[in-house]
């Protein structure tokens, strides 16, 4: 069963049986309904609806119009409707018309939000719209602020948009404000009062506004935030439940972005695409019932988003480039391992990945060198990058092997240090695969980066050459003493305005040390969630923006309307400024932080940064004391030898006292550079020594 339409845990129903009237009055049914009859062994009721016309039960499949879709569009841009997305759009559009507030409910990725935003985008001149998403922080003061921020006064105490169009609220994350001491969550009740009264009150004359000509349609994901909201407030919705797509409906879904893109290929290529579909699906399952979402690993839920970037980095590829059916199974393996292995914690998940992955691609590839790319030792580099070709060439090709990679990289450094603070990197195996994830993130239309490791992992620095690689400028802000919320605000606008005005390229570098308050992932949250932060400009700004941009709005063939224009300056920042967001797992924080702003997990790519494996101690060790004078080659190799050795002692030791005392000790990278600087400088100490007591044996006091 696969989409149901059911109120969700409220008693009273008379709302959903007063929708249920009006849509059988507006139909207007002359026949006798126990004339109905669904066809025998043909899926369930929730798959049918009644024909007006021809008194009979039709399959919603039959509604689905097919879209042609081009891939040099952004995925997210496109809409592809299936049968069950038909018959939810069917209500939606049923109670936008009736002008009655909806509600669709459903876990994380299973399409809400695309499915309200796929209907917004094309309304009648007569409808606008207006998008507000909830966070834990969300506040009845600013909520309102949002609401009233397109009305305009009318006559009296009446408020309403502008002329005479209907506007629409889109609330997404409805369940998402934390609650008062009282169990209430604020803007929720303000809703209700709107929706049951038709008015509220202004905060500042305490005088009654009469709200017309608006509705509202809302998303909430019952698996997050607040488990229950106001049943007040639910009664007055037409509630629907939304499942997680059947498999015919990915096949459509994928298959239509898959197919529009293989079109330029050879044919034996395009005559690959239904296994690469099969493929995906089948690794995505296995993935879902392999990985367990947990209080621990509460970022292991793989949803239709997660699926959506595996056939973004796809529709990456050329005919020139990746142009044999093993190189596509190649490019499947590594865009799947990107998406669902960089989240994964643990090398123990990451070997269960491998075995899964390689067992698929068995299955429906010709790839006869697969396992080389998967042995312990001396494996081969299943990498696809923009600089696989070079600095200059951006085409995206598989990386042939680590030197290349090494000096292309190597190259890249030396130019930024040229320009930039230096930054004194080791670019071992595992930094350089990092430097490619994170390249390959920004390099995605609308992609932010989420970079998790413990203190010292060299998260920062590799995001600084993975974006000057990309040629996008790293922006970062300053924490000072009396940093504020207001100067993060002043920061942000002046990222826009480089990014949606003058078109530059940026990555905005943001760490978890740097929140000084907790609202700026407020900000954050909904950058990453929509690209559009409501209420960051003041009136007089936006309008000067909206000055700025009308002549690109108008050579895009628009009409320079003041929604257009924003709508063009919100694109371009879309386009231009790409998050790297690093964050520790260490303690509670970034878990609760992920639970009250939803964007930070499902709107970013996450790169976890494992353990540096001791081949990668080693080369760093090797590097920092190549210059040291040693008396022999063998003392060198010795010493270099025992720097990964000891580290390695002491975590082992770690997990012992860990166990034992139930106390953790951590080491990161950043203590072993500690160690390298430490033996260092207390060599040079003792051989100051050693050469003063000898100065003094040999020249007397």
């Amino acid at each position: 069963m696969l989409t149901h339409y059911t109120p969700v845990g409220q008693a009273d129903m008379s709302p959903h049986l007063r929708c249920s009237t009006t849509s059988i009055d507006v139909v207007s049914y002359t026949f006798s309904l126990t004339d109905l009859c669904i066809p025998a062994g043909k899926g369930t009721v929730y798959d049918y609806f009644v024909n007006a016309k021809t008194g009979k039960f039709q399959p919603w499949a039959e509604l689905v119009v097919d879209v042609q879709c081009d891939s040099s569009k952004p995925m997210n841009s496109v809409f592809v409707p299936t049968a069950e997305t038909s018959s939810l759009r069917f209500f939606l559009d049923m109670m936008v018309e009736l002008h009655k507030p909806i509600m669709f409910v459903g876990g994380a990725g299973v399409g809400k939000t695309q499915l309200v935003k796929g209907k917004l985008a094309v309304l009648p001149e007569d409808m606008m719209s207006l998008t507000i998403s909830f966070n834990y922080f969300t506040d009845v003061v600013s909520f309102q602020k949002i609401l009233e921020s397109p009305l305009e006064k009318k006559a009296g105490v009446n408020y309403g948009p502008p002329g005479t169009k209907q506007l629409i609220y889109f609330v997404d994350d409805l369940n998402m404000p934390k609650l008062d001491p009282y169990e209430t969550a604020m803007p929720i009740s303000l809703i209700r009062q709107h929706l049951g009264w038709g008015h509220w009150f202004d905060r500042n004359k305490l005088t009654q506004k009469n709200i017309n000509n608006t509705q509202y349609v809302a998303c909430m994901n019952p698996t997050a935030g607040s488990f229950i909201i106001n049943p007040r407030l639910q009664r007055l919705f037409m509630t629907l439940a939304v499942d997680f797509p059947g498999q015919d409906s990915l096949m459509k879904i994928y298959g239509t972005f898959l197919q529009g893109h293989l079109q330029k290929f050879k044919e034996d290529i395009q005559e690959l695409g239904t296994k690469i579909l099969q493929a995906a699906l089948a690794l995505h399952e296995r993935v879902s019932s392999t990985f367990r979402k947990t209080a621990v690993n509460f970022h292991y839920e793989f949803t239709v988003r997660h699926l959506a970037n595996v056939f973004q980095g796809l529709l990456m590829s050329t005919p020139e480039v990746v142009n044999t059916p093993a190189k596509w199974g190649k490019l499947w393996l590594h865009e799947s391992e990107r998406v669902y292995a960089d989240r994964l914690v643990s090398l123990q998940d990451l070997e269960t990945y491998n075995k899964s992955a390689v067992t698929i691609a068995k299955k429906y590839f010709p790839i006869n060198d697969i396992d080389d790319y998967y042995k312990k030792k001396d494996s081969r580099p299943l990498i696809f990058c923009h600089f696989s070709r070079g600095l200059t060439d951006k085409t995206y090709d598989e990386v042939l092997d680590y030197q290349h990679m090494y000096r292309v990289l190597t190259e890249a450094l030396l130019e930024y240090n040229e320009t930039n603070a230096v930054m004194d990197l080791v670019l071992f195996e595992d930094a350089m695969k990092h430097v490619a994830r994170i390249s390959r993130i920004c390099s995605s239309p609308g992609g932010h980066a989420l970079l998790v490791g413990v203190g010292g992992s060299g998260k920062q620095s590799l995001a600084r050459l993975a974006a000057f690689i990309c040629g996008y400028a790293t922006v970062t802000i300053v924490i000072s003493g009396n940093y504020s919320l207001s100067n993060f605000r002043e920061d942000l606008q002046k990222m826009y305005k480089r990014a949606g005005l003058k078109g530059e390229g940026l990555m905005f570098l943001f760490t978890d040390s740097q929140i000084v308050d907790e609202r700026m992932l407020v900000y954050v949250n909904d950058l990453l969630a929509s690209g559009e932060i409501p209420d960051l400009f003041a009136q007089e700004d936006r309008d000067e923006i909206i000055n700025a941009i009308r002549g690109e709005t108008k050579a895009l063939g628009l009409v320079d309307t003041p929604e257009n224009c924003w709508a063009t300056f919100i694109g371009k920042v879309k386009a231009n400024l790409h998050v790297a967001f690093t964050a520790s797992p260490v303690g509670e924080a970034f878990r609760v932080r992920s639970q009250r702003f939803l964007a930070t997990i499902n709107s970013t790519v996450i790169d976890w940064f494992q353990p540096w494996p001791e081949v990668s101690l080693l080369s760093v060790a090797r590097k920092f004391l190549d210059d040291l004078e040693l008396e022999s080659d063998a003392v060198r190799n010795a010493v270099v030898e025992f720097m990964p050795f000891s580290f390695a002692a002491v975590n082992k030791t770690s997990k012992a006292f860990f166990e034992a005392e139930r106390r953790y000790n951590y080491t990161t990278p950043k203590t072993f550079l500690e160690l390298i600087k430490l033996y260092k400088s207390v060599l040079t100490k003792k051989r100051k020594e050693s050469q003063e007591a000898i100065d003094r044996l040999e020249n007397g006091l």
